[in-house]
C-alpha cells in the first residue's frame, strides 16, 4: 500500500484533520462533568427563588382578606336600638323631621310639633298583644262598676326597665284608650308619669265587664331614635256583663246638639279619604279648636279582635271639613269614635262602619 493512501478508522468515522476532532470529545466529556457540578451549585438559589415567590403570593392573598373583612365591619349597617330605660328620664318632643318615628297602621298624613309627617296606613291592626317592639304593658289596676278608681299601669323595655323617656306626641306622652268589649264606654285619657315610670289617671268604669285598654306612645330609645308602639291588656270591672249590640251602619251621630257626619267609603288594604264635618243646630258649621294638635282625633277598632287603628287628620282644613285617611285592615265591623273640641269643650261622635 502506499503511503500516500488515505487512512480511515477502524469506526469508519473519518478523523477531523484540523486537530478539533481530538479535542471535542474531551470537550464533551467536560461539559457533562461541569454540568452536575452547576445544576448542584444552581439548585438552592432556584428553591429560595420560588419560596420567595409562593410566600409573597400567599401573604398577598392573606392581606386582600384582611382588608375585605375590615372594610365590610366599617360598612356593616347599625344593629337595631335598644329601647329606653330608666337610666334619663323625661320626655322629648318630636322633631322637625316629624319625630323620626314609625306610626301605627291606618294613620295617614298628620303633623308632629308643626312638622308633616305624611304615611299611608298599613295592613294590620295594633293593640293587640301586650308586648311589641321590645316594649310590655303591666298595668295594677281593679276596676269596680260604678266606684271611682285609678288606673295605673308601667310601660318595661326588654331588659325589664321601666321606661321613663316619651316623646310629647300630639300634645301628650301617652294617650290611653278604654272600652268595653262590646265597644260600649269609650274613654280617651292623658295620665301623668310618677319618677318611676308608673303612669297613673282617674277613672270610673260605668258598666261591669270585660274592658280593653291601649296604652298609644312614643318611647325614646338609649340612641335617642323613636318608636311609635300602640300596647292592649285585658281589664275586668266586676259585676255582672250584659253586652249590648253594635249599633246599626251610619254616616252621622248627633252629641250635645252637634251633628257630625262623614263622606268616603273605606276599603280594605287601600287608604280613603274621610271627610268630616260638624254642624250646630242651626245646620252651620261648628267653630272647630284645635284639640291635642289637630281639629279631631279619630280611633276606629275593630268588631271581634278589638284591633286598634289611631288615625290623625290632614294637617290643614278642607274647608269645613277635617280630613282622615283610613286603611282597613280586613272586612267587618267598625266602631269610629271623633273627638272634637268646641267652646273649649271635648266631645266624641261615635259611628258603626261597614267594611265589605
Amino acid at each position: 500500500m502506499s503511503e500516500s493512501s488515505p487512512v480511515t478508522s477502524g469506526t469508519g468515522v473519518v478523523p477531523d484533520d484540523s486537530g478539533a476532532g481530538s479535542d471535542a470529545p474531551a470537550t464533551r466529556s467536560g461539559d457533562g462533568a461541569g454540568g452536575s457540578a452547576g445544576a448542584a451549585a444552581a439548585g438552592p438559589a432556584a428553591v429560595d427563588r420560588e419560596t420567595l415567590r409562593l410566600a409573597l403570593v400567599v401573604g398577598g392573598l392573606v392581606l386582600a382578606v384582611l382588608l375585605g373583612f375590615g372594610l365590610g365591619r366599617m360598612n356593616a349597617p347599625a344593629g337595631p336600638a335598644r329601647p329606653g330605660g330608666a337610666t334619663a328620664g323625661g320626655v322629648a318632643t318630636g322633631g322637625a323631621d316629624g319625630g323620626a318615628h314609625a306610626h301605627s297602621p291606618g294613620t295617614g298624613a298628620h303633623t308632629h310639633d308643626g312638622a308633616t309627617v305624611t304615611q299611608g296606613g298599613g295592613d294590620g291592626a295594633t293593640g293587640l298583644s301586650i308586648t311589641s317592639a321590645g316594649y310590655t304593658l303591666e298595668p295594677s289596676t281593679e276596676l269596680v262598676a260604678g266606684r271611682a278608681g285609678e288606673l295605673r299601669f308601667q310601660i318595661r323595655d326588654d331588659q325589664r326597665r321601666a321606661v321613663t323617656r316619651f316623646a310629647v306626641v300630639h300634645d301628650k306622652p301617652m294617650h290611653v284608650i278604654m272600652v268595653r268589649r262590646d265597644l260600649g264606654g269609650y274613654r280617651h285619657l292623658h295620665p301623668t308619669m310618677a319618677a318611676d315610670g308608673t303612669w297613673s289617671v282617674p277613672i270610673t268604669a260605668p258598666d261591669a265587664g270585660p274592658w280593653r285598654m291601649y296604652a298609644d306612645f312614643t318611647a325614646v330609645a338609649d340612641d335617642g331614635r323613636q318608636v311609635a308602639v300602640v300596647l292592649g291588656a285585658d281589664l275586668t270591672a266586676s259585676g255582672a256583663y250584659r253586652p249590648r249590640p253594635l249599633p246599626a251602619a251610619a254616616t252621622s251621630a248627633a252629641v250635645d246638639g252637634f251633628t257630625v257626619a262623614y263622606a268616603g267609603t273605606p276599603e280594605v288594604g287601600k287608604s280613603v279619604p274621610l271627610r268630616f264635618r260638624v254642624t250646630g243646630a242651626d245646620g252651620a258649621a261648628a267653630a272647630l279648636e284645635p284639640y291635642l294638635g289637630a281639629y279631631g282625633h279619630l280611633v276606629a277598632l275593630r268588631e271581634g279582635d278589638l284591633g286598634y287603628l289611631h288615625v290623625h287628620p290632614e294637617p290643614v282644613r278642607d274647608g269645613d271639613d277635617v280630613t282622615f285617611w283610613l286603611t282597613a285592615p280586613g272586612p267587618g265591623s267598625y266602631r269610629m269614635f271623633l273627638d272634637f273640641q268646641v267652646g273649649g269643650v271635648v266631645r266624641t261622635a261615635e259611628f258603626t262602619l261597614t267594611v265589605a
